[in-house]
C-alpha cells in the first residue's frame, strides 16, 4: 500500500490569503478588508490546494476560517470573477464556465473530505461564495451583526451552487433553505443562530478567540476519531439507517484499535485527564 507523503504546515505558503499556525490549529484569514474579503480565481485555487494538502499535514488538527477587518467574505469579486464569467458567456465558452463551476465545487468537496474539523468565525458580510465557505465548515460561530446571504439569484443564477441545495437543507431544514436560496435575502445573526446555521453567537470582540478556543479544544481531542466522525457525517447522508449503523460499527471498531482509546481507559482508571496523541 502506498503511503501518503507527509508535509509540514510550513510548506503551505499561499499568496492570496493569510495562513498561520497557532499550536495545532491552522488559521486561514481572507485578507482583502478594503473589499470585504472577496474571492478571486487565485484565492479559490489556493484554498482548494490548501484543503487538499491538509490530508498530508498531521501536525494540523483543526482549521479556523475567518476574515480580516469586520467582515467574513463578500463572495466572488465582481471585477475579477463576475466580469470574466460574463465575458466567457458572451464568447459562448461553455467549457470554461463549466470548468469554473467544477473548480468551485471541488473546494467544497475538499473541505468536506479533509480530516480536520473546520470552524468558521463569521462577522459582518458573509455572502455568496463566502456563505458557502461557512456552510461547508463543520462548525460556525457568528456575531449578531453578521449577515449571511446566498445571493446567487440576485445575479440571475440559481441557488444550486457549490452544493448549497444538498448541504444547506441539512443544516437549517428544507423550507428555510428554500427561502434563502430562492430570495437571496440576508439572514441576520440572531436568525442564523435560531435556525441552526450558527452553533452560537458571540460578540465581535470575542469572535476570533472563541473560534480558536473551540478549535484548540478539538485539536487536543482524539484527532483520529474526529476524522472518522467527520467522514461518517459526510458519507452517511445518502445511506439508509441500516447501512449507516453497519458503517459506524466498522468505524468504531477501527477507533477501538487506536492507542488513544487505550490511553482514555488508563487515564480514567488513574483518575486523570487523558492526553490524546491522535494515533
Amino acid at each position: 500500500m502506498t503511503q501518503t507523503r507527509t508535509i509540514a504546515a510550513s510548506e503551505i505558503r499561499p499568496h492570496h490569503f493569510q495562513w498561520e499556525v497557532v499550536g495545532k490549529v491552522g488559521v486561514i484569514t481572507l485578507a482583502r478588508p478594503e473589499k470585504k474579503n472577496p474571492l478571486t480565481f487565485d484565492s479559490y485555487g489556493e484554498l482548494l490546494d490548501t484543503f487538499r494538502r491538509l490530508k498530508q499535514v498531521p501536525e494540523i488538527k483543526t482549521v479556523v476560517i475567518t476574515g480580516a477587518g469586520e467582515n467574513f467574505c463578500s463572495g466572488g469579486d465582481v471585477h475579477e470573477i463576475i466580469l470574466p464569467l460574463v465575458e466567457m458567456r458572451a464568447a459562448g465558452n461553455k467549457d470554461k464556465l463549466l470548468a469554473f463551476t467544477r473548480m468551485t465545487g471541488s473546494l467544497v468537496k475538499a473541505m468536506r473530505t479533509c480530516p480536520q474539523p473546520i470552524v468558521s468565525a463569521v462577522d459582518g458580510i458573509c455572502a455568496g461564495a463566502g456563505a458557502i465557505l461557512a456552510m461547508a465548515s463543520d462548525i460556525r460561530i457568528g456575531t449578531s451583526r453578521s449577515k449571511v446571504g446566498f445571493l446567487f439569484v440576485r445575479v440571475g443564477l440559481s441557488g444550486a451552487d457549490m452544493g448549497a441545495c444538498a448541504i444547506l437543507p441539512r443544516i437549517i431544514g428544507q423550507g428555510r433553505a428554500s427561502e434563502l436560496l430562492y430570495t437571496g435575502r440576508f439572514m441576520p445573526g440572531e436568525e442564523a443562530e435560531r435556525w441552526g446555521f450558527y452553533n452560537r453567537l458571540v460578540t465581535p470582540e470575542a469572535l476570533k478567540s472563541s473560534a480558536m478556543e473551540l478549535a484548540s479544544s478539538l485539536a487536543d481531542g482524539p484527532t483520529f476519531a474526529h476524522a472518522i466522525t467527520k467522514k461518517c457525517l459526510h458519507e452517511e447522508w445518502n445511506m439508509s439507517v441500516e447501512d449507516a449503523i453497519e458503517a459506524e460499527a466498522h468505524a468504531q471498531a477501527t477507533c477501538m484499535q487506536t492507542e488513544d482509546f487505550a490511553r482514555a481507559y488508563h487515564a480514567f482508571v488513574a483518575k486523570q485527564t487523558p492526553v490524546f496523541e491522535g494515533n
